[in-house]
């Protein structure tokens, strides 16, 4: 398998309140609106985050993303009013755990 692209997909009931959160999350507004109910943010080249407006399946999504100064981004989404506990230390990288409004998880590490 060649993988050119991979898009995590998280699946909102409220299409507005998710803009607002991952553009506080991403720290921009989305990139791309491919199509009625769905937002797109280019993470990097090859990755993505897609947020689809699908009520039924909401809060069933989650992701992980690799960041580089996990610390200045923790501190610009607590400026955003992202809610999260803080950096944690794991085995063998730092986390940051999140969740949007609907529940979907996402979890930054370093």
């Amino acid at each position: 398998m060649d993988v050119v692209r991979l898009l995590s997909n998280h699946r909102v009931s409220d299409l507005d309140r998710a803009e607002r959160w991952y553009g506080a999350l991403v720290g921009r507004a989305a990139d791309a609106r491919p199509m009625e109910g769905l937002l797109e943010w280019h993470l990097s080249e090859g990755s993505g985050i897609q947020v689809w407006l699908e009520p039924e399946a909401a809060g069933s999504s989650g992701c992980t993303v690799t960041v580089r100064d996990l610390d200045d981004v923790a501190e610009r989404l607590t400026a955003a009013g992202v809610e999260h506990d803080g950096v944690e230390q794991a085995s063998s990288s730092r986390l940051l755990r999140l969740t949007d409004p609907d529940g979907n998880r996402v979890v930054l590490v370093d």
